[in-house]
């Protein structure tokens, strides 16, 4: 059983990560294809601590981090949004920052 969970989440990771190359259109896809990067490190960070004994600081640390990361990218979404009017990757230009 314990087997089949790692290999769940190494085959969640890779997809999403998978996604996230071939995604080349919408900022907001981009955000949430690494948003499931996130939940899927998590995930099995949380297995891995609660298989061993672990204490679970680290667990809560790394998802205030994670949602803070994700908190950034949806008003750096919304900022871009409202200047372009847009969220196509094609139109962020690191000139224009």
């Amino acid at each position: 059983m314990s087997l089949d969970l790692i290999y769940l989440f190494i085959f969640v990771f890779f997809m999403s990560t998978v996604v996230f190359c071939i995604n080349r259109k919408h900022v907001l896809l981009a955000l949430l294809s690494l948003e499931f990067i996130v939940l899927s490190i998590y995930l099995s960070l949380f297995y891995f601590l609660m298989l061993h004994g672990y204490e679970m600081y680290f667990v809560v640390l790394f998802l205030v981090f994670s949602v803070c990361e994700g908190a950034l990218g949806l008003s750096v979404l919304v900022n871009f949004v409202r200047l372009s009017g847009n969220d196509y990757l094609s139109s962020i230009s690191l000139l224009s920052w």
